[in-house]
């Protein structure tokens, strides 16, 4: 494999089950597995996602069952990188393989204001009403009155709620606060199931967003009795000029064209990859500018988030909410860049061209390029289209 393909694999990618969807040239979406860097499409034993992750059998399928080989990983990459310069030469539409999300029917679901430094963030954005020169100011005061580490109060403890009682009487309690310390996790529609894109695609920015920046995030693969079978990762893009006018305009913040990217693949859990990975995992980001030479690192500890992934998990699904094809969770994130890119005070926002990378080891690498929303690919493959395309190609309806 060339070091770019095994930058963007677990490191213990020899033991790794890693799950995912490829779409064929002259076909469509197909399920496939990797398997010894080979791409095997598997759409024969499930045809979608959610099917297989319902399956009790789901990791022999995996490691077992046949398929066409549609060659290696670096080859897919190749191809669909030649293809994309080929289209955006003759500005025509091409029919290319290509990695696409990995999830498909299910419900996009993500949780907010997980983590300590995330919650200050998001009280900021909306003291600073969109405006980020105001930001520097208000994380000064916010951070000499309350302090930046709300790590160890437990959501709806005793002592969340006397912090709630104090915030409130000096008036910097927030609908933020009540998520981030209360009983109740936020929990939203991050996007529409078949509309995620995968790693290499593009991301998008809503065009009247100011003020934006990517969220890496790990995101849980659930199937429909609420069992965890699996994890990737995640770009929440998030436009916090627009959240942070109003917290009623989350929808426009966060549901757009390319807003959600997911990928490269969905790990299956295993004797060598569980919940406890996960918990204890540490989720990376690069941010590469292409106009400016710009670099920003950061990271995510998965042992700071303040509710843990199974809680979130029973928040989202239950006897009060089922979700028959399953869902993906973005577990959320710590990191909210706050470093100045253009001006002096101004604080961070993307430029168009950015090059996002996120990366942990037991994952692998995601990647995408930033561009407006507006000007990505349309969505317009739903599920409607995919019933349409598997019933041409005479695969299998689902099992239940």
């Amino acid at each position: 494999m060339t070091d770019s393909v095994k930058s963007m694999l677990p490191v213990d990618v020899e033991r790794a089950l890693l799950v995912g969807r490829v779409w064929r040239a002259g076909a469509g979406p197909s399920v496939v597995v990797l398997r010894q860097g080979q791409i095997i499409d598997i759409s024969a034993h499930a045809a979608t996602m959610a099917e297989l992750l319902e399956r009790a059998d789901a990791l022999d399928i995996a490691r077992h069952a046949p398929g066409d080989a549609l060659g290696t990983l670096a080859e897919l990459l190749a191809n669909a990188k030649a293809k994309a310069e080929a289209k955006a030469k003759a500005k025509a539409d091409t029919d290319s393989s290509r990695l696409l999300a990995p999830s498909d029917l299910q419900a996009i679901k993500a949780c907010g204001v997980t983590f300590a430094v995330s919650l200050l963030e998001r009280v900021i954005e909306e003291q600073a009403k969109g405006d980020p020169a105001r930001a520097g100011e208000l994380r000064a005061a916010m951070q000499e009155c309350i302090g930046d580490d709300l790590s160890a109060i437990k959501p709806g403890s005793p002592a969340a709620d006397k912090l709630k009682q104090d915030l409130t009487a000096r008036g910097l309690w927030s609908p933020y606060m009540e998520v981030g310390i209360g009983p109740d996790a936020e929990v939203f529609t991050k996007s529409q199931p078949m509309s995620a894109v995968g790693f290499g695609a593009e991301v998008g920015l809503h065009p009247d967003s100011k003020w934006n920046n990517p969220e890496p995030e790990i995101v849980l693969a659930v199937n429909s009795r609420g069992e965890v079978r699996g994890a990737s990762l995640g770009n929440d893009v998030n436009l916090r000029d627009i959240e942070g006018r109003s917290a009623l305009l989350l929808g426009k913040a966060k549901d757009n064209n390319a807003s959600c990217a997911i990928g490269p693949f969905i790990r299956l859990f295993d004797a060598y990859f569980t919940i406890d990975t996960i918990r204890n995992a540490e989720v990376s980001m690069l941010i590469e500018g292409a106009d400016d030479d710009f670099h920003l690192a950061g990271a995510s500890r998965m042992r700071e988030i303040s509710r843990d992934p199974l809680d979130l998990v029973s928040q989202v699904c239950g006897k009060h909410h089922q979700y028959p094809d399953g869902f993906m969770l973005f577990l959320g994130t710590m990191f909210s860049p706050i470093k100045d890119r253009d001006a002096a005070g101004a604080g961070f926002t993307h430029h168009l061209g950015d090059r996002v990378s996120i990366s942990t080891p037991s994952l692998g690498t995601l990647v995408n390029e930033v561009q407006r929303s507006d000007q990505v690919p349309p969505w317009t493959f739903g599920v409607r289209a995919l019933f349409e395309n598997l019933a041409r190609r005479g695969l299998p309806r689902m099992t239940q």
